[in-house]
C-alpha cells in the first residue's frame, strides 16, 4: 500500500506527503482534501496577510475613535450611554453622521449655519449610543426628521428613577 502521496494542491504547488500515520483506507480521501487546499506556505502566508490586515483595521479604528472624540470635545457634544463597546461604536458613528449631513447640508446645499446649529442641538440632546448606531447608514438628508422622530428614551432625563 502507498504512503507517499505527491498531491497538487489547489495553489498549484505540488508536494509530497507522507501518509503513513493515516489509517490505509483514509490515505486516499485524506489526499483528496489535501489537494483543495492551499500548500503549507500559501496558507501561512494568507494567514500573515490577515493578520496584516487585522492590525491596520486595528489601527484605522483606533484612529477615527481619536477623531471622533476629539470633534466631540470640541463641538461640545455630550457624552453617549450604553455599554463601553456601544459608546465607542457610537461616538463613531455620531460623528461620521454629522459630518455628512454638514457636508451635504451646508456646504453642498442650502442650509444656512444657523439652521445647522438647530440641528447641532437637537443632535446634542440623543445621548443613547444605540440609537447613533441604528443611524449610521441614514442619508444625511433625513436628519432633521430623525431627530424629530427620536423618542424621549434616546434622550437623557433628570430624573434618574423614571
Amino acid at each position: 500500500m502507498k504512503t507517499i502521496w505527491q498531491i497538487t494542491h489547489s495553489c498549484g504547488h505540488p508536494a509530497e506527503r507522507d501518509l503513513s500515520d493515516r489509517a490505509a483506507d483514509r490515505r486516499a480521501g485524506f489526499a483528496e482534501w489535501l489537494a483543495k487546499q492551499e500548500c503549507t506556505d500559501c496558507w501561512r502566508a494568507a494567514k500573515e496577510g490577515e493578520q496584516d490586515k487585522a492590525a491596520w483595521l486595528e489601527a484605522k479604528r483606533a484612529e477615527e475613535q481619536a477623531a471622533s472624540e476629539a470633534w466631540s470635545e470640541q463641538y461640545r457634544m455630550p457624552p453617549l450611554e450604553g455599554s463601553e463597546r456601544a459608546v465607542a461604536w457610537g461616538v463613531r458613528c455620531r460623528h461620521q453622521v454629522l459630518a455628512a449631513a454638514y457636508t451635504a447640508r451646508v456646504l453642498e446645499d442650502e442650509t444656512s449655519e444657523t439652521e445647522w446649529v438647530a440641528i447641532e442641538e437637537a443632535a446634542r440632546t440623543i445621548t443613547r449610543a444605540g440609537w447613533w448606531i441604528d443611524q449610521r447608514s441614514s442619508s444625511p438628508d433625513d436628519l432633521t426628521e430623525l431627530l424629530q422622530a427620536a423618542t424621549e428614551a434616546e434622550r437623557p432625563t433628570e430624573n434618574p428613577y423614571f
